[in-house]
């Protein structure tokens, strides 16, 4: 795996490309797939505020638009408008996020890592954030 700190500053640089005109509250996203290519997202607001996405699910559905399947880690950093890495706090991902991951992703071994700075984050599985997920199995 790429070191998270690589992941973690890909997530600082796509917060560059936030369009968050009402919450002032910057989210990155970096996703790394199987393969060492890493998908960066952006959370993107709506006036509307329902069709807002957040920065996990566009590095997912990015991704996921050019046929990939298979990942391995992301990291999420957030933070208010003008505050630096290490400023600010951690963002975890939201439980919509956490279950579009849990569509995609293996729930013991993909990697949540939720930065602060790149020398301050937390990393989880996805299944330690999304216990007791609910998952095509349960549709069986």
């Amino acid at each position: 795996m790429i070191d998270a700190k690589i992941l973690i500053e890909k997530a600082f640089e796509a917060q560059k490309f936030c369009y968050t005109p009402y919450s002032n509250f910057n989210v990155g996203a970096a996703l790394l797939c199987v393969d060492g290519t890493i998908y960066q997202g952006c959370n993107i607001e709506n006036a509307a505020l329902t069709p807002t996405n957040c920065a996990e699910r566009t590095a997912f559905f990015k991704a996921i638009s050019e046929g990939k399947k298979d990942f391995t880690a992301i990291a999420v950093a957030g933070n208010k408008k003008g505050v630096k890495p290490g400023d600010g706090d951690f963002c975890a991902p939201c439980a919509v996020c956490r279950q579009v991951m849990a569509e995609f992703c293996n729930l013991k071994t993909f990697k949540v890592i939720i930065a602060k700075s790149t020398e301050e984050y937390l990393e989880h599985t996805l299944e330690e954030i999304l216990p007791f997920a609910f998952t095509s199995k349960d549709l069986e």
